[in-house]
Formats: C-alpha cells, sequence, structure tokens
C-alpha cells in the first residue's frame, strides 16, 4: 500500500511539471516590493506628430468693415476751447441787420457750457479719418486757386473744403463730437455783448480773411493766420477764410419764435445754416451775426466746419 502511494505521488508531479502548470511559490526577494495596481489603464498608443498646413497669402481685407467708434492713438491733436455756461445776445439790431438772413430781433440766450474747435478742421485732420475708413473724401482735392490742395503736404494746416453737411457730421461723430447748433456757434463768435465781428465793431484786414470792398481779397489762408482777430475766447478764424457748417436747419422766422434756452433749430427744414463768410464775402456777410443756408448735399471751395462738444 505504501508502495502504491510513492508511485501515485511521482507520476502526478511529472504530469504536473510537463504540462508547465503551478503556480510560482517561491517568495520575492527582501529589497523588492511589490505593490498592486488600483487599477488597470491602457497602454496609450503613440501620437500623431501633428503636420501644419502650408502657409497662406493674408487674406485682403473686408471690404464692408464696421466704423471705428473712436479716433485712433495718431489721430491729430485738435484744440477745443471752453465756451463756459451763460446769455449772450443773438441776432441782430435795426442798425446792423442783413434783411436777406433774417437776424432779427436780437435776443439772450442761455446755452450750457460747451467747447468748440478753436480752429477750422484742416486739411490733415480730414484726412486722418478718410484713412482710418469712417470719412469719405473730399469732392474735389483742388481749391479755387490751387490744383494740388487736399493730400498735399503744403496744405496740411489749411481748412478742409468741398464736404457737404454729411460728411461733416460724420467727421465730427468720428472724434465723439458733432456740428455746433447756430446759436453756439454765434456766441464763440461774438462774445456775450452783441459785436459785431469777433474783435469788436469795425472790419479789419489785420483781423480776418475775408474780401468786397475793403479790397482784402487774397485766397483760401493756413489756419490761426489771424491771431488778432479772436474772438473773445480765443477762437480763431471765425470771420472770413471759408464758411462753416452748423446742424440747425434753415428757417427765416425762426427767431421770432427761438427757444431762450438752448435753441436747437427747427426740428426739419431742406437748407442747412452755414456761417461766418469766406476769404472773398464782403464786410457784411463775415458778420457774427450773418446767416446763410445751402442744401446739406452742397459742397464747394469756400466751405469748411468745425466742431464742439458738451461736457
Amino acid at each position: 500500500m505504501a508502495n502504491n502511494f510513492w508511485v501515485v505521488l511521482v507520476l502526478l508531479s511529472a504530469l504536473l511539471s510537463s504540462c508547465g502548470a503551478g503556480p510560482d511559490l517561491t517568495p520575492a526577494p527582501a529589497w523588492e516590493k511589490v505593490v498592486a495596481p488600483t487599477s488597470v489603464r491602457p497602454t496609450p498608443k503613440e501620437a500623431a506628430t501633428p503636420v501644419s498646413p502650408p502657409p497662406t497669402k493674408p487674406s485682403p481685407p473686408p471690404t464692408d468693415t464696421a466704423a471705428p467708434t473712436s479716433p485712433p492713438a495718431e489721430f491729430p491733436e485738435v484744440e477745443m476751447i471752453l465756451i463756459e455756461a451763460g446769455e449772450f445776445l443773438m441776432g441782430s439790431t435795426d442798425a446792423d441787420e442783413d434783411a436777406r438772413s433774417h437776424e432779427k430781433p436780437q435776443h439772450k440766450v442761455y446755452l450750457s457750457a460747451y467747447t468748440i474747435d478753436k480752429t477750422e478742421v484742416t486739411n490733415a485732420m480730414y484726412r486722418a479719418c478718410v484713412e482710418a475708413g469712417f470719412c469719405t473724401p473730399p469732392r474735389q482735392t483742388k481749391s479755387s486757386t490751387q490744383a494740388d490742395y487736399y493730400g498735399n503736404p503744403a496744405f496740411e494746416d489749411y481748412p478742409v473744403i468741398f464736404v457737404s453737411w454729411n460728411q461733416a457730421v460724420s467727421y465730427c461723430g468720428w472724434r465723439r463730437a458733432r456740428l455746433p447748433t447756430e446759436a453756439q456757434w454765434e456766441k464763440a463768435a461774438r462774445g456775450v455783448d452783441g459785436r459785431i465781428y469777433p474783435w469788436g465793431d469795425e472790419i479789419d484786414c489785420t483781423r480776418a480773411n475775408y474780401g468786397g470792398a475793403s479790397g482784402c481779397m487774397g485766397d483760401i489762408a493756413k489756419v490761426g493766420s489771424y491771431p488778432d482777430g479772436a474772438s473773445p475766447y480765443g477762437v480763431l478764424d471765425m470771420s472770413g477764410n471759408v464758411w462753416e457748417w452748423v446742424n440747425d436747419w434753415y428757417l427765416d422766422i425762426f427767431y421770432e419764435e427761438s427757444p431762450l434756452r438752448n435753441p436747437k433749430g427747427p426740428t426739419s427744414g431742406e437748407r442747412r445754416i452755414v456761417r461766418g463768410g469766406a476769404w472773398n464775402s464782403g464786410d457784411s456777410l463775415v458778420r457774427g451775426a450773418h446767416r446763410q443756408y445751402l442744401d446739406p448735399s452742397d459742397s464747394n471751395g469756400y466751405l469748411g466746419f468745425r466742431c464742439a462738444r458738451s461736457p
């Protein structure tokens, strides 16, 4: 019986050995620590190396881009003058009236404080708006006597001309400003005492660029060329050089019914007011109270503008 037991044991061991079965019962060395994994993660495949697309030419800028809402950093510096709040005398008396421009009655008007450009908008100032894509170029690039005016470096500091009322509005809007009202323009030109011209009551060739019977006629001048003709606030070129667009519609009887506080002109109309006269205008047309009017789409070589802003 004992012999049969050993024979069976030997045969069983040989069978297990030949099949390679059975666990390895050899203990691990003392220096090797076996840590059971907490989870099983598949071996990640090798990521493919990204291939950059071939370089392409930059796309042209879109033609219908949104207009900028503020001037760029290189915008030409524009000096503005503060006109303090208060009353002034607007319009003409019997002794100083141009009946065709309907300047009567003279009346007191109260205006809140505002600022206005010290000079007329120049070619350089306006061109910055054109290059920014916000303004359209003047209708013509010449002046009455110069074939090459707008865009010519020699005339950078001269008033921009051949711009319509709408173009003037667009430029002022680009600067976060607007065209002055008729009342604002007149107060900045005359002060509070009803004087006829910015400097006083007598016409003077050394104080303004204008023409007419006095024989002062010459040509359009660089802005600020007549410092002795400044208004009581220091605003320049309010008489002569170029006519200036203002915001108001024209109505011949408006002064008879105008509000006495911050008037903004009629609510509608067909023509817009221009003020100040030009380099070829006569004595009467460059008076501070004179009113003239044009179709808003008009533009010519005697017409420019300046901007205003409420503080």
